[in-house]
């Protein structure tokens, strides 16, 4: 049985989408368009899961006249993302030893 594996960072983009903000502070749906090759459809649709599950922010604000929407990883989401991680590296030393 595979233990504290987390299905919210089961997606790729999910999991892309975390590893950006943990070593972000913040970053703008633009920036991580950018950064994770996706679609604005795509991205939004796994931001709103994360939003969903408590793991990001979202900061809402206009630069100029230009709307800007912030994401950044809550306390919660750090705590979740750094679990997952582990599961997988614990995952990865059981197939090693088999």
């Amino acid at each position: 049985m595979i233990q504290n594996i987390n299905k919210a960072f089961e997606s790729r983009v999910r999991l892309g989408v975390m590893s950006v903000l943990m070593v972000n502070e913040k970053l703008d749906f633009n920036a991580l368009k950018e950064l994770l090759q996706l679609t604005d459809g795509n991205l939004a649709s796994h931001l709103k899961a994360l939003e969903k599950a408590g793991f990001i922010d979202v900061h809402k604000q206009f630069i100029g006249r230009k709307p800007n929407t912030q994401y950044m990883a809550t306390q919660e989401g750090k705590k979740a993302f750094l679990a997952h991680l582990e599961a997988l590296e614990n995952l990865v030393k059981k197939s090693k030893k088999s």
